[in-house]
């Protein structure tokens, strides 16, 4: 039984020191990763994760940062690049 709750506390520390939009956000973009050069539009939060991390484990909000996950994923300039790219249809 003593093993058991050890487990069990050890399981929750864990999984408190993630975040919820790194976890639960999917895979990062490149237009997350980068920050905005002067005279582009910041990036937009994603605010229920944003808000999942602090009343959960504040902590969590440092890494989401960190890592870009707490940003929605958009049409950065790769995806300009993209449309840019392609072929036109007449």
């Amino acid at each position: 039984m003593k093993k058991l709750i050890i487990n069990l506390l050890l399981l929750i520390f864990v999984v408190s020191l993630n975040s919820c939009a790194t976890i639960l956000g999917g895979k990062v973009t490149e237009y997350q990763r980068i920050k905005p050069l002067a005279g582009e539009p910041s990036r937009k939060i994603r605010g229920v994760a944003l808000v999942a991390d602090i009343l959960l484990f504040w902590p969590g909000a440092i890494v989401d940062f960190a890592t870009g996950a707490i940003y929605q994923p958009g049409k950065g300039t790769e995806a300009k690049k993209a449309d840019t790219n392609k072929p036109k249809i007449l």
